[in-house]
């Protein structure tokens, strides 16, 4: 079974969506740095709106970059091959090694996806090549019985590179033994051999109370129990950060910012450093009557620019948007956000739907072209606009479309290249990752608590990565503490000698 490759490898599979996947496999990633090995991410196939474009343009799934950071490594696009943005209830742009491959819908992708898996070998390989440990990470559950054909990405994945799996499930929705007990039953007894350890997540309280669970579950299932993992609080990026965030208790903060919640709504995670800050609490928001009167509003990326705006014109937010602009609240646009915010939106191309022309919300000079083409890159520069001037920018743009400016602009990004607009009270921006080097942050808060009239601390900016490094080290040491990591490294070495024989 030699490979010619260094196999030593572990894959975390769920029993379903948000059992925790992801921050498991970072929490490894990190152990394993911790420990003195080169460790990277890696995901086969990421179903995600939130994406990122790394050095080299490429674009990638967000919960892979996070978990490169937990790495202490670079993002690669090798760490995702393979990354669905869905675009309607129905289908997906399809983006391989960083690039678009096309639209698709569910049928035509299950189709195709058997000619994508010698690329997703391929990307594998070569990341076994440069690192002593690949921490592989699955998609949904692997009991997903009616999808089990041609799985890429589970436990099809786990037998293509022969890699031990831990099974994680999430006690905090209830019934984890019987989500437990059931997905080993589904799966293939071969599949269940290849099951080293059960893990519990996101328990709280007195891991004893489980001790008569635990045997009887291991009794019925053959597999030992490798940890019970309490519910930790760490703010790093997710897929599920988003429900997260709406999920949690919102402290008192003295400072009101309104982020308009797109039905099609991506890169969410661009507002996390704003959430971080202790002077400023960010609420989402789906109807008028939630808006009330912010002290800022900011309209994110979309993934549908045109159906989103159609949904906040009819949805009345469009209307109670423009209303607190008039009133002089500052309103802040993202991307997709920033299209919206202009004259007009043109597609001769039909790149968004059928729609060849629509209106924008006028309140700045600008409109916007889509074309077919798709931007991708990494960009350095600085605030333009009075109340942001000077502050550094270190963001990327995943952008379908131009925007033609007429008026000044929000940045200027390296050589002095004007970047966005801004008129007013309004901004915006291609510029996603815009507030992670804690510049932007502050000036918002500056700008916001003078308006306001209240004081607010100056303190020296904080980078999103240094504040996540600390979170990354909460996560490792939580996990490593409440699993048997010596039984999780036994089963690394035992499969790494069996597929070098």
């Amino acid at each position: 079974m030699g490979t010619g490759v260094n196999n030593r490898n572990l894959m975390i599979q769920g029993t379903m969506s948000g059992a925790g996947k992801s921050l498991l496999a970072a929490a490894f990633c990190r152990i394993f740095r911790q420990d003195g090995y080169k460790a990277a991410p890696f995901k086969s196939q990421n179903m995600a709106l939130n994406s990122y474009i790394t050095r080299d343009g490429l674009e990638m799934g967000r919960a892979q970059v996070m978990q490169a950071e937990a790495a202490g490594i670079e993002p690669d696009v090798r760490m995702n091959p393979i990354l669905l943005k869905p675009s309607s209830d129905t289908g997906s742009q399809v983006i391989v090694n960083g690039r678009v491959r096309g639209q698709m819908d569910a049928v035509r992708y299950f189709q195709y996806k058997k000619e994508l898996i010698p690329e997703i070998r391929k990307a594998y390989d070569s990341l076994a090549r440069e690192y002593d440990i690949v921490v592989l990470e699955g998609a949904g559950s692997p009991a997903e019985i009616n999808l089990k054909q041609d799985d890429i990405v589970n436990m099809g994945m786990a037998e293509m590179v022969n890699a031990p799996v831990l099974l994680a499930g999430d006690i905090d929705r209830g019934g984890v033994f019987a989500q437990l007990f059931g997905t080993t039953e589904l799966v293939t007894p071969e599949e269940k051999g290849r099951i080293g350890g059960l893990l519990i997540n996101k328990f709280r309280g007195d891991p004893e109370i489980l001790r008569p669970g635990l045997s009887m579950l291991e009794e019925r299932t053959g597999i030992p129990v490798l940890g019970v993992i309490p519910y930790v609080r760490v703010d790093v990026d997710e897929e599920d950060s988003l429900a997260e965030s709406l999920n949690r208790k919102q402290v008192e903060k003295p400072i009101d910012i309104a982020v308009i919640r797109l039905p099609r709504i991506s890169n969410f995670t661009d507002f996390a450093p704003l959430e971080e800050h202790p002077a400023l609490g960010v609420r989402y928001v789906t109807r008028p009557r939630e808006l009330g009167s912010p002290d800022m509003i900011m309209l994110p990326g979309t993934k549908s620019t045109v159906a989103d705006l159609l949904w906040l014109r009819s949805s009345g937010l469009e209307a109670a948007v423009q209303k607190c602009h008039a009133g002089g609240t500052p309103v802040l646009g993202i991307c997709g956000g920033y299209q919206m915010l202009g004259r007009r939106l043109l597609d001769p191309d039909r790149v968004e739907g059928n729609v060849p022309e629509i209106r924008g919300m006028g309140l700045l000079p600008a409109e916007t072209v889509f074309r077919p083409s798709k931007t991708r890159t990494r960009v350095r520069g600085a605030g333009a606009a009075a109340p942001f001037a000077g502050a550094v920018i270190d963001g990327y743009e995943i952008h379908m479309g131009e925007t033609r400016v007429d008026g000044a602009p929000f940045c200027f990004l390296d050589r002095n290249r004007p970047e966005g607009c801004a008129e007013g009270h309004v901004y915006g921006t291609y510029l996603h990752g815009l507030f992670d080097s804690g510049e932007m942050t502050e000036r918002i808060a500056e700008l916001l608590a003078e308006k306001k009239g209240i004081p607010v601390d100056r303190r020296e900016p904080v980078s999103r990565r240094a504040y996540a490094e600390k979170q990354y080290d909460i996560l490792a040491d939580t996990v490593r503490q409440a699993v048997d990591m010596k039984r999780i490294y036994g089963l690394i070495e035992a499969y790494a000698r069996e597929t070098g024989k």
